[in-house]
Order: C-alpha cells, then structure tokens, then sequence
C-alpha cells in the first residue's frame, strides 16, 4: 500500500497529529474548541505529532504510535464527515447499528494508515502557509508542504469545516488535487457493491490488519 520513502506517503492512501498542553484548568470539550479557533491550529498539531512519530518510528511498535496518534486524528479530523462523504449517497441509508461499526473500523483505518505512512524521520519538516483560501460553502483549504531533503516538497491541503469542535478537516488534496475522499469513495464503491456494508467493513478490517500486522484490532 505504501513505499518507504521520506514519510513513506501513498498518494492513493495518503489521508490524516504533539499532544495538546493549555495552561489552567483542562476541560476536554473547552480546550479543543479553543485551540481550534484558527484553521490552520488543528493542522500544527497533527503535523507536530507526525513528526514525533516519525522519528520515534525506529524505537517504538506499531502498537505504541498509534495509541499516541488515534486521539489527535480524532481532534483534527470530522471522520464521522470524511467517512459519509467516502460512502456517498448509500450513507443515509445504512441502519444506525452497521454505520456505528462501520465507523469504528473507518477510524482504525485512518489512524493506521497515518502511522504506516509516516513511519521514517530523515530530516523531514512540515510547512503551513500563512494565509488560508476560502470556499465558497464556508470551508477554508489550510495549505501545508512536506519538506523532504532527499525529494521534492509534497503539497498537502486540507478542507477545514467550521463547527461544534472548532475546525476540523474534511478533506486532504495531495499535490493541491487528488481528493483522498474522492479516492476513497471510489474504493468503498467497488466493496460496498460486492460485499455490502459487511463487505465494506470487513475490508477496512483487513486493510487494518494489513497495516499494523495484526497489531491494531
């Protein structure tokens, strides 16, 4: 799924995090919604984090990456949004039970697929451009770069949507233009048409699976 190279990012399956400090009083749902007040404050942290990973990569499991990253994807990313836009229209359909389990396997997807993906350091730094572009919806696009010594940088731009929790990112276009919801969709199409929900799900698992080595479940 991946090549290891730089951050060993797969453009088809690229998708997705520094642990958040404030002074004072925490109080989880207060705290996120504040440090998410800037559109490109979400996308600091996830990249923060990434970068702990990656260089963390050669000394710790698989096991342990994800356990530090799953929260912070949790905060930057709407996946209950990325995951209904991947599905598509067959979304609104689903009975409440299959899109809860479906979610679940969704989430450990995504996180799996960032700890695989960034899973080397080499001198890597992450870019976030100043000022934000503005949809005409309401989303913004926080521009990123991955600087890579050895490689030319790779644009990474995330779709922000403002809500409840703050910013958080709906979308991630690779090189500015390849929509990883779009990719996503058109995998979930192929499954969801032969297997069903079940199918879908229980192809995610395997992806999962895939990933971590049997490590993340």
């Amino acid at each position: 799924m991946v090549t290891p190279d730089s951050a060993a990012i797969d453009r088809r399956h690229f998708l997705s995090f520094g642990i958040v400090a404030l002074a004072g009083v925490w109080h989880p749902a207060t705290a996120q919604t504040a440090s998410n007040a800037l559109p490109s404050a979400p996308i600091d942290r996830l990249d923060n984090a990434l970068l702990a990973a990656m260089k963390a990569a050669s000394s710790t499991s698989f096991e342990a990456r994800y356990a530090t990253l799953e929260p912070i994807i949790a905060q930057v990313f709407n996946l209950d949004a990325v995951l209904a836009a991947s599905v598509g229209l067959s979304w609104a359909t689903m009975p409440d039970a299959q899109k809860a389990t479906l979610a679940q396997a969704f989430r450990r997807y995504t996180v799996s697929s960032y700890v695989s993906n960034f899973n080397s350091y080499k001198g890597q730094t992450f870019e976030i451009t100043p000022s934000v572009r503005t949809l005409a919806n309401g989303e913004v696009i926080v521009q990123t770069r991955l600087m890579r010594p050895d490689d030319s940088p790779l644009k990474l731009d995330y779709v922000m949507r403002g809500g409840t929790a703050g910013w958080q990112a709906v979308d991630v276009l690779t090189d500015g233009s390849i929509s990883r919801v779009a990719v996503q969709r058109s995998d979930f199409r192929q499954l969801l048409a032969s297997g069903g929900v079940s199918g879908l799900t229980a192809g995610l698992e395997r992806k999962v699976a895939n990933l971590s080595g049997g490590m993340v479940g």
